[in-house]
């Protein structure tokens, strides 16, 4: 399966918040059509993202690779600068939460857990879910 890169930077400046600005947000689109099991999703995530060969192919193991994705570590092939959000754009995210209710539910709670994390560390929040 041929995964399709669409790495986009816009423009977001956060309103008077008193956390500083965001910069820009990487946006990646990820091929949710792709996905049928847990299997596909961590086939189409590593390949998309391009987690590295060691990838676990389990939730704390994307969690990991996520986690830290504004820095140079190695575990994706994507890294934001600091300040930066990282959007995963969720192409055909309506057919993917009806087609995989479990993986669709767990992703966006996992999603929540990177940046909860970060915020435990005294960082920002780093990653944000765009549905299509």
């Amino acid at each position: 399966m041929a995964t399709l890169l669409a790495l986009r930077t816009s423009e977001m400046i956060a309103a008077g918040d008193g956390l500083g600005k965001v910069e820009s947000v990487p946006v990646v689109e990820v091929p949710m059509s792709q996905i049928h099991d847990w299997e596909t999703f961590h086939d189409t995530f590593a390949q998309t993202l391009g987690f590295p060969d060691f990838y676990g192919r389990n939730m704390d193991a994307w969690i990991d690779c996520l986690t830290y994705a504004d820095e140079d570590d190695g575990m994706r092939r994507i890294t934001v600068g600091s300040g930066e959000l990282f959007t995963l754009q969720l192409a055909d995210c309506r057919e993917f939460r009806t087609r995989c209710p479990e993986i669709y539910q767990v992703l966006i709670d996992c999603a929540a857990f990177v940046n909860w994390r970060r915020i435990e560390q005294g960082a920002r929040s780093i990653l944000a879910l765009s549905y299509q």
